[in-house]
């Protein structure tokens, strides 16, 4: 990524998603732990700077890391739910990873309207925040917070009834993309690697613009990676081996890699050749190209390009439910 079209990114994504959230909950919760209920700490009161929604209520949850030590401005996730009554199982459930190329500077609350849009779809949303490089994230800490909020699904189920946990989408954008996609792969990794065992999987993963050869883009130029990884895929290759998306290809898992043909941030070719690799070992896999589409407008709510987006994850939650 080249300094100019990180700080558009940036300008943009917290520009254009400046709304946030009302309906916060900082009341005891049935079914969550009590050291991990919401908290009326700092998380909790940036919330309240939030614009109500009509239609969608929104709950924040501290979720507990594996890494000894946790960041209540970081480690956290937002439920979003549409208003009424819902039976139990019955809302499909998204989660939402955001990008930024895993640095600080982009958070979970640029993804706010994202998730309001679905929610205004009838979709529940499970927005991630975690800690990242510049915030005490970076090697491996990025990736287990990712892992840790994850494995904390079923827990917030518990709490939320209506939510469906059984065929849940995963779609993260940029950085997030790999974070997804990998999120979809973690019980292939061997006990001692960041986020194995996992006690929540996906049933499909979608990739927004996200980098999914990880060698090949660091070959490409991308630094952000070796960033993360505080190493080259020479200087560490078992870290990109357990991380690396087309390293960690599931046959049995669906995905799919959205990508702009204008994007010169991820270039599409990296969405392509994970696509390529995917149907070759035998996964259902899917490569959508949005013409004129560069690496932010595809994740901009005011862009027509969004819909696209819009349409692909909704179809994706409601035809995992219904199949």
């Amino acid at each position: 990524m080249r300094n100019t079209v990180r700080h558009r990114l940036i300008a943009i994504l917290l520009t254009a998603t400046m709304v946030v959230v009302g309906g916060c909950s900082s009341t005891d919760t049935p079914g969550v732990p009590p050291a991990q209920k919401a908290d009326p700490g700092k998380a909790a009161a940036d919330f309240a700077k939030v614009e109500a929604s009509t239609n969608v209520d929104a709950k924040r949850y501290l979720y507990p890391t594996t890494t000894g030590t946790r960041d209540d401005d970081q480690n956290w996730v937002d439920l979003f739910i549409p208003e009424g009554d819902h039976a139990d199982s019955s809302v499909p459930l998204v989660i939402l990873i955001h990008g930024g190329g895993w640095q600080s500077e982009i958070g979970a609350d640029s993804f706010v309207n994202f998730a309001r849009r679905l929610g205004e779809r009838g979709l529940a949303v499970y927005n991630v925040e975690y800690r990242r490089v510049g915030a005490g994230g970076g090697w491996p800490t990025t990736f287990a917070d990712v892992a840790a909020a994850l494995d904390y699904v079923p827990a917030v189920k518990a709490a939320n009834s209506a939510i469906d946990t059984d065929d849940v989408v995963v779609a993260g954008h940029s950085a997030g993309g790999q974070l997804a996609m990998w999120s979809g792969t973690r019980h292939r990794l061997e006990d001692n690697e960041v986020g194995a065992k996992p006690k929540f999987r996906p049933e499909n993963v979608i990739s927004l613009a996200g980098p999914l050869d990880m060698r090949k883009a660091v070959a490409m130029g991308d630094k952000y990676i070796e960033g993360v990884m505080s190493a080259s895929p020479d200087e560490a290759p078992e870290r990109y081996a357990m991380v690396d998306p087309i390293q960690n290809i599931d046959p049995s898992i669906p995905t799919i890699a959205i990508a702009g043909d204008r994007d010169h941030v991820v270039p599409a070719v990296l969405a392509r050749n994970y696509v390529a690799a995917a149907r070759k070992a035998g996964a259902k896999s899917e490569f959508i190209s949005i013409p004129g589409g560069n690496h932010v407008s595809i994740v901009d709510v005011n862009n027509g390009q969004f819909m696209t987006v819009l349409e692909t994850i909704s179809r994706a939650a409601f035809t995992a439910q219904r199949d």
